[in-house]
C-alpha cells in the first residue's frame, strides 16, 4: 500500500518515503501490486473526525492550503481493491491509484462536515504564506494538527484520472460520512442520552 502522488522527488518527506518504497518493491524481484489511495475516509478515519473535532472547539476555522484538491476514497472500497487484487494475477507488476468519484477542496470538505455535524462555522482560507506559518506552528504543538510537511503535501492535487480497478463503483463520500459523522450533532448526543436512560420509546 503507498499513496496516490508518490514520488522518489515528491515535495514532501511522506510522499518521497513512499515513492522510494515503491521503487523498492519493483526492484525486489517479487510478484508485487502497488494500490495508491487518495485519503481514505470511513468510521473512525483521521481525516474527517479531525474537521469534526476542529470545528466542536472553533468557532472560526482559519484553513491552511484551502484549495487543496482530494479525492476521498472509502475505506472499504480500499479494502475490496486488495482482496479483489490479490486473485488477479493480472494484477502482479502494476501500480493502481484509488479515488472516489468525485473531487473536493480543502474548503468544500471542512464546510461539508459542519453542515453534517451542525455546527456552522466561518472558514477564513489561508494564502500561501500564512499557510506554511500555520504549519510550522502547529508543529511545535503536542498534538500535531498539521505539519509543514502536511503542508508540503498538498502542494500536489491528490486525485485521479483514472478509473476505480477491478470493476468496483467507488463509494459516495455523502453516502457513508453521514453515518458517522451525524453521531457528533448535538441532536444524536441527545438521542444517546435518552437511550442510555431508557426513553427512546417516550
Amino acid at each position: 500500500m503507498s499513496a496516490l502522488a508518490s514520488a522518489r522527488d515528491g515535495p514532501s518527506r511522506y510522499l518521497r518515503s513512499k515513492g522510494e518504497a515503491e521503487a523498492i518493491v519493483r526492484e525486489s524481484g517479487l510478484a508485487w501490486t502497488v494500490l495508491r489511495p487518495s485519503v481514505v475516509f470511513g468510521p473512525g478515519d483521521s481525516f474527517l473526525n479531525l474537521f469534526a473535532k476542529v470545528l466542536r472547539f472553533s468557532p472560526v476555522v482559519a484553513l491552511a492550503c484551502p484549495g487543496a484538491r482530494f479525492q476521498p476514497v472509502y475505506v472499504e472500497d480500499v479494502a475490496v481493491a486488495y482482496v479483489k487484487g490479490l486473485a488477479d494475477l493480472a494484477s502482479f507488476g502494476r501500480s493502481y491509484d484509488l479515488c472516489g468519484p468525485r473531487v473536493y477542496t480543502l474548503r468544500e470538505l471542512v464546510e461539508y462536515v459542519a453542515t453534517v455535524t451542525g455546527r456552522r462555522r466561518l472558514v477564513v482560507g489561508l494564502n500561501d504564506t500564512l499557510s506554511y506559518y500555520q504549519a510550522f506552528a502547529m508543529e511545535l504543538l503536542p498534538v500535531k494538527l498539521m505539519t509543514r510537511d502536511n503542508y508540503f503535501s498538498m502542494k500536489v492535487d491528490n486525485v485521479c484520472s483514472c478509473d476505480f480497478p477491478f470493476g468496483i463503483a467507488p463509494t459516495a463520500l455523502e453516502a457513508v460520512a453521514p453515518s458517522y459523522l451525524g453521531r457528533r450533532t448535538p441532536r444524536a448526543r441527545y438521542q444517546g442520552f435518552r437511550g442510555q436512560a431508557g426513553r427512546n420509546n417516550d
